[in-house]
């Protein structure tokens, strides 16, 4: 029986082309000005000095901005990259310059299971700032009262089982009793391996070509999330 939801969020409840055709582009531009303006408060400097450190002792904030950048063309999975762009993107979604789009039939679903008390989770390689920012100002309105909890990297990699077992045990649900949803089978099979149910997404609209049979690696698949079928 499912007692919790945890959902990706870039290619299961929204497009993959947002992250990387919106909000990537506007935090390559906007570091720069960030990092001058912002620099030298705690939070900030904190995750500048570890880029600093992990990059080999950068001393200047503009080399270590020209590496964040770096990143982000090759769209790495960094914790504090993922953080201090979470917080360009706060400016972005408080100026109005975006809204995160989600898709309607995971709006609609993502409701539909909250109004039955079905604790819903996020697990998302965004910063967990960046997530709330993300379904606070979608252009579904703000989703953030839907969820019971929210997960970064900072629990462990996405394709690590050792990470759904500590989601599992946080959120104090049987591993066997949480479904995680995802467009990625990589990160499906790593949930699957720490005992959780899956769903592969399979969004037309993100992946033209559909990942059905050997590709889907035995998970149930749906190209919306109209199609889940609850409990599993």
């Amino acid at each position: 029986m499912t007692r919790a939801i945890l959902t990706d969020i870039e290619g299961t409840t929204s497009s993959i082309s947002f992250v990387r055709d919106v909000l990537f582009p506007y935090a390559r531009r906007a570091l720069p000005g960030f990092v001058e303006a912002h620099g030298h408060e705690p939070e900030v400097r904190r995750w500048l000095d570890v880029v600093a450190v992990e990059a080999g002792g950068l001393c200047q904030d503009a080399m270590i901005v020209e590496t964040l950048q770096g990143w982000i063309d090759q769209d790495r999975k960094h914790t504090a990259l993922k953080a201090l762009q979470g917080m360009v993107w706060e400016a972005g979604y408080r100026n109005a310059d975006f809204t995160a789009p989600v898709y309607p039939d995971a709006a609609q679903t993502l409701r539909r299971w909250h109004s039955l008390g079905l604790p819903l989770y996020v697990y998302s390689s965004g910063s967990v700032p960046a997530q709330k920012l993300f379904f606070g100002h979608s252009d579904a309105g703000d989703l953030t009262g839907l969820f019971s909890g929210w997960f970064d990297t900072e629990v462990g990699g996405k394709r690590e089982a050792a990470s759904y077992t500590r989601i599992a045990t946080e959120i104090g649900v049987a591993p066997h009793d949480i479904l995680f949803l995802s467009d990625v089978v990589e990160e499906l099979d790593a949930a699957r391996a720490a005992g959780l149910h899956t769903v592969l997404v399979d969004r037309p609209a993100d992946y033209a070509q559909p990942r059905a049979g050997d590709a889907a690696h035995g998970h149930t698949r749906v190209s919306s999330f109209l199609e889940v079928e609850l409990p599993f």
